[in-house]
């Protein structure tokens, strides 16, 4: 059960929050419809949830290969020199990503030593944005858990077929 947790995280994250969102946003309509008035929680509810299904949702396009690349440049060229700048922008990707979820991390510090309070929900706000550095940090974790995972079976040339398919 927790290896299927862990396969699916992404896809149960999102579904979840995706709920959340479309729940806020329904009963939001169904108040301004019925009373004319709104509900405040629900608008911030259903942007933060928005928030973490866009980071989530990154990680998740990442772990099946979704991203856009250009790759066109490279199909002349051979399969080993095509990999080769694969991993290189996989390593400047991941990269950034850490160095994104690194100074993430440093503003939500300061967020934890100089609160900011949610207007309606009432919980700081740095907390719901631990979901940056939490997000880019299992993005870079799913993009090399991937070329592990491709270099054990022996399949790192499949990643350039899905390449030469989608071009």
């Amino acid at each position: 059960m927790l290896k299927k947790l862990y396969d699916n995280f992404e896809e149960i994250f999102c579904v979840f929050t995706m709920a959340i969102m479309v729940g806020c946003l329904a009963i939001q309509i169904l108040i301004r419809v019925t009373i004319g008035s709104s509900l405040a929680w629900t608008e911030e509810l259903s942007r933060y949830s928005f928030l973490w299904t866009v980071y989530i949702g990154a990680v998740l396009v990442a772990k099946r290969n979704g991203h856009v690349r250009i790759t066109a440049q490279f199909l002349l060229m051979p399969a080993k020199v095509r990999l080769a700048f694969r991993l290189l922008a996989d390593i400047i990707w991941v990269s950034a990503t850490l160095y994104v979820a690194w100074q993430s991390w440093t503003v939500i510090h300061d967020g934890m030593e100089f609160p900011e309070i949610s207007p309606t929900l009432h919980i700081l706000k740095s907390y719901v944005e631990m979901i940056i550095p939490a997000g880019f940090l299992l993005l870079a974790w799913r993009i090399v858990e991937d070329w592990a995972v491709r270099f054990r079976k022996g399949t790192l040339l499949e990643l350039l077929q899905e390449q030469e398919e989608t071009a």
